[in-house]
């Protein structure tokens, strides 16, 4: 006989299966979570008490007396969502739901090192917090993507290839004008948090960044992986033989890895080796979505030197779907048939036949969203702590 998983039904897992969208009335709780009436009354009312859970409306009725309505109350509070990549820095403060209400951009260089960028950050966070009417009272936590490899526990950066100067930095005291919880992660597994969003999902899925570098985030059964140490999905470092036997030099100081071969870098360089007329990444994938030869055929290439890796990848993990973001990723569809082309050339059969491989919805805003709801829960495993 297979017991069914016991739900919890403790007032912190109560405010996520409403938060989420599991459920949305106290009678969805009891038939939920199997805890009595009266337990799950007194529980949300003691979430109602702190603000975390409105009630109000009425729902569908099954015969008798309709349901009063419960929701996350996303305007208890908001949070900073800082995206943070190599030539720029966007922040936007979003509520509790991750909904945006104002966000701001600026470039910048990552390599002028970690105090000139995070006091930019800073800046730009006062800056969205009086555009939304806000003040430094309202935020309840500070979510923070970087485009480097970060040990999770600490928020500090470990050897970050294309951060110089950012190696052991403690990012999370840059924030200190806010006294909230700071949480730090390398930028694809928040763009992984990103996709996957509010509701969650209980799916295994690759989220593919490529853009200066090439990236992935792994998500095991709805859940972020972030391995032992906070660097799974480090793909960028993969070596990837070559037919032709050319050896092209990676700024981690070996030959032939992944985003030596097939970033945004790679492609700016081997557009203009190429002699096209680009001087950014993005004049090449211009050049590609308004159906230019040469620059298609670079996309292409790129993509199918990226579907190796990912066939090797699929394979091993045999994920559901596959999501490809990044600046890269606004060439779309050619990129997308390279990848296509080298994962069903190369993967499994059996792990490949019901394998989806999209190109974000949003691949502009899903650092933020992600660095968004990173923040949230950031904030509410304090509320856990609080509630239990």
């Amino acid at each position: 006989m297979v017991v069914p998983a016991q739900v919890s039904a403790s007032p912190a897992a109560l405010l996520q299966h409403v938060r989420t969208g599991r459920a949305s009335s106290r009678a969805e709780l009891v038939a939920l979570t199997g805890a009595s009436r009266n337990t799950i009354s007194s529980r949300v009312d003691q979430l109602i008490g702190a603000d975390l859970l409105l009630e109000g409306g009425r729902g569908d009725s099954t015969g008798g007396r309709p349901p009063t309505l419960l929701r996350f109350n996303g305007g208890a509070g908001c949070v900073l969502a800082v995206d943070l990549g190599v030539t720029s820095v966007d922040v936007a403060v979003t509520d509790l739901s991750a909904r945006v209400l104002a966000t701001a951009g600026h470039p910048i260089d990552i390599a002028e090192g970690p105090q000139a960028v995070l006091a930019e950050a800073v800046r730009l966070g006062r800056a969205v917090l009086a555009e939304a009417g806000l003040a430094d009272a309202d935020v309840r936590a500070v979510g923070v993507g970087v485009p480097g490899p970060v040990e999770f526990s600490t928020g500090r950066p470990s050897h970050p290839p294309i951060m110089p100067g950012w190696h052991d930095h403690p990012i999370p005291e840059a924030f200190g004008r806010w006294p909230v919880p700071v949480v730090v992660d390398n930028d694809v597994n928040v763009m992984a948090l990103g996709e996957m969003g509010v509701g969650g999902s209980d799916q295994d899925v690759l989220v593919v960044k490529v853009g200066t570098g090439v990236g992935c985030g792994v998500v095991v059964g709805g859940r972020v992986y972030r391995g032992a140490q906070g660097s799974a999905g480090d793909i960028g470092h993969i070596h990837v033989p070559q037919d032709d036997g050319r050896s092209v030099l990676c700024r981690c100081g070996n030959t032939n890895c992944l985003e030596a071969l097939a970033s945004g870098a790679s492609l700016l360089r081997d557009a203009l080796a190429a002699g096209l007329p680009v001087t950014s990444t993005h004049d090449v994938v211009a050049l590609a979505a308004h159906g230019d030869g040469p620059a298609l055929e670079l996309v292409r290439e790129a993509g199918r030197t990226i579907g190796t890796v990912l066939a090797a990848l699929v394979n091993f993990f045999n994920p559901h779907r596959i999501v490809v973001t990044g600046g890269i990723a606004q060439a779309g569809l050619p990129l997308l048939s390279g990848i296509r082309e080298s994962v069903y050339a190369r993967a499994m059969p059996l792990a490949a036949r019901t394998l989806d491989i999209t190109v974000s919805d949003a691949p502009e805003l899903s650092g933020r969203v992600g660095a968004a709801l990173m923040a949230v829960e950031g904030y509410l495993a304090q509320v856990r702590a609080t509630f239990g």
